[in-house]
C-alpha cells in the first residue's frame, strides 16, 4: 500500500494544450492520472497552474505544476508515509501542503493529478473495479445506477468558431432501457444530424467542435434546435430522445446585461438583454422543444436571475460556474432555490475558502448535499480532455444518474462512454439504467445516491 515513487509529466489534452500526467507507483504497480481543462472558466475557479510564457506552447505549458509533483508534493508525499487507501487523509495532506485559498502555490491541476492517481492505485491494492473503491469511499452501497449519457451534438459559445452564443446542444436518450440502447440512439441521432446539416449548410458545416459536436453557422438557438428535433423525427427516435442545453451565460454577461452577439466585436450594446428577457426566451424554448435541462442559463452571480428562472420552470437547472462543485456555494443556491441540478466536474478549478474541491474525497460530498435537496447531479467531462476515464467509474459510483462527455465521436469522448459500456457488461443485472430518473424537478427519483 505504500507509495514508492511519484513522477508528473508534461502531456497534450484534445485541443493541444499542455496538461499534467502523473504516475504513482506502489508495489503493485503504476498507476496514471491525467488532468483536463476548460475553455470557459468562471471566477470563482481554482488555480490551473500555467507557467504563462508566451514563448512557449502559447503561455499554457504547465511545467511549473509539473516540478511541484516532482520536487514537493512527491517527496512529501512518500514521506508522510501515508498509504494509498487513505484517500481522504492524502486529499487533506495535499490540501494542506499547498496552503492558498485558491491552490495557487501547487496548482489545482498538480493536486488533482495526483488525487485520481492515488484513487486508482486503491483500487488495485483492494482488488476492485475503480468504480466499487469510489463507491466506498463515498459509502454508495449496490446496486448499481448506469447515467444517462447527454450528448453534446452542436456546439456554439467558446466551444466553436460559429454565431451562436449558447455552448452546448445535446441529446439525450433518457428513453432508452440501457446504457448501451442510449449509445446505440444515441450514435444512430448523432450519424443522423450529420446528414441533416451537410445537407441544409453543405458538408464544411460538419467539421467537428472541441467536444465532437458539430458547428454548423446557425443564426442562433432555435434553429440549432430545429436542426436536433428533425433528426430526432428522421432517427425515427420522438419520444425517446428530449435535449439539454449548456448555456455558459458568463461568457455573453456584460455590465448586467446579456449579448447573444458576442462573438461579433461590433456587437450593439442596445440589443443586450436582461436576465428577464432571456429567461422569457428560454421558457418559449421549453414549450416549443422537447427540453429536459438547462445548465448555466445566467452569470454565475446573477443569483436573482436563476431564482427567477427557476421558480418558473419544471425542468432541470443546473449550475455549473454558479456551484462550482463548491459546498458553500450549492449551499447558497439551496437556500435562494436558483437552481435544481449540480455539474460534478472532476476538474482542477474549483475551490471554496481554505478547501478546494479537487480531491476524491470532496465530490461525494458535493453529490450528496446536492441531492439531500432533490437536485439531480450531472458528472462531466471538460472541453479539453485527456484519454483518461476516471469520470466514467466516478458517475456509476456515485449513482448520479448523468452524465455528459461530448459527442459519440473523437476518442477522448468516447474512451468515457466506452468504459460505462464494460462496466454496464461486468455488473449485468446488478446495475440499471437511470433514463429519466436521473434528472430533477419532478422526475420520479433524482436523488439515485444511497448510503
Amino acid at each position: 500500500m505504500s507509495i514508492t515513487k511519484v513522477h508528473a509529466r508534461q502531456i497534450f489534452d484534445s485541443r493541444g494544450n499542455p496538461t499534467v500526467e502523473v504516475d504513482l507507483f506502489t508495489s503493485k504497480g503504476r498507476f496514471r492520472a491525467a488532468v483536463p481543462s476548460g475553455a470557459s472558466t468562471g471566477v470563482h475557479e481554482a488555480v490551473e497552474l500555467r507557467d504563462g510564457d508566451k514563448a512557449n506552447y502559447v503561455g499554457k505549458g504547465v511545467s511549473k505544476a509539473v516540478a511541484n509533483v516532482n520536487t514537493i508534493i512527491a517527496p512529501e508525499l512518500i514521506k508522510s508515509g501515508l498509504k494509498v487507501t487513505q484517500q481522504k487523509e492524502i486529499d487533506d495532506f495535499l490540501i494542506k501542503l499547498d496552503g492558498t485559498p485558491n491552490k495557487g502555490k501547487l496548482g489545482a491541476n498538480a493536486i488533482l493529478g495526483v488525487s485520481i492517481a492515488v484513487a486508482d492505485a486503491a483500487a488495485a491494492e483492494k482488488g476492485v473495479p475503480l468504480y466499487q473503491h469510489l463507491a466506498d469511499l463515498a459509502g454508495v452501497k449496490p446496486p448499481f445506477v448506469l447515467p444517462t449519457p447527454c450528448f453534446n451534438v452542436i456546439n456554439g459559445g467558446s466551444h466553436a468558431g460559429n454565431k451562436l452564443a449558447f455552448q452546448e446542444f445535446m441529446l439525450v436518450p433518457s428513453g432508452a432501457t440501457s446504457f448501451t440502447e442510449a449509445m446505440k440512439i444515441g450514435s444512430e441521432t448523432y450519424h443522423t444530424l450529420k446528414k441533416v446539416i451537410s445537407a441544409k449548410y453543405g458538408i464544411d458545416a460538419v467539421n467537428v467542435g472541441d467536444e465532437g459536436g458539430f458547428a454548423p453557422n446557425v443564426s442562433g438557438a432555435d434553429e440549432s434546435l430545429e436542426l436536433l428535433v428533425e433528426a430526432i423525427k428522421k432517427a425515427g427516435y420522438e419520444g425517446k430522445i428530449k435535449i439539454a442545453l449548456d448555456v455558459a451565460s458568463s461568457e455573453f454577461y456584460k455590465e448586467g446585461k446579456y449579448d447573444l452577439d458576442f462573438k461579433n466585436p461590433n456587437s450593439d450594446p442596445t440589443k443586450w438583454i436582461t436576465g428577464k428577457e432571456l429567461a422569457d426566451i428560454y421558457i418559449g424554448y421549453i414549450n416549443k422543444y422537447p427540453i429536459i435541462s438547462v445548465e448555466d442559463p445566467f452569470d454565475q452571480d446573477d443569483w436573482e436571475a436563476w431564482s427567477h428562472f427557476t421558480k418558473n420552470t419544471k425542468i432541470q437547472i443546473v449550475g455549473d460556474d454558479l456551484t462550482v462543485t463548491n459546498p458553500l456555494r450549492i449551499k447558497t443556491a439551496i437556500e435562494k432555490k436558483a437552481c435544481n441540478g449540480l455539474l460534478l466536474k472532476a476538474s482542477p478549478l474549483y475551490y471554496s475558502g481554505s478547501r478546494v474541491n479537487v480531491p476524491l474525497t470532496l465530490y461525494s460530498d458535493s453529490a450528496q448535499l446536492a441531492q439531500s435537496d432533490g437536485w439531480g447531479v450531472m458528472i462531466s467531462h471538460r472541453s479539453g480532455e485527456t484519454e483518461n476515464t476516471f469520470i466514467a467509474d466516478l458517475s456509476v459510483a456515485l449513482g448520479v444518474g448523468e452524465i455528459k462527455t461530448g459527442a459519440p465521436a473523437r476518442s477522448e469522448r468516447v474512451a468515457k462512454y466506452n468504459q460505462i459500456l464494460r462496466i454496464e457488461e461486468e455488473l449485468g443485472s446488478a446495475s440499471s439504467y437511470a433514463g429519466d430518473k436521473g434528472f430533477s424537478a419532478g422526475l420520479e427519483a433524482p436523488a439515485l445516491l444511497k448510503k
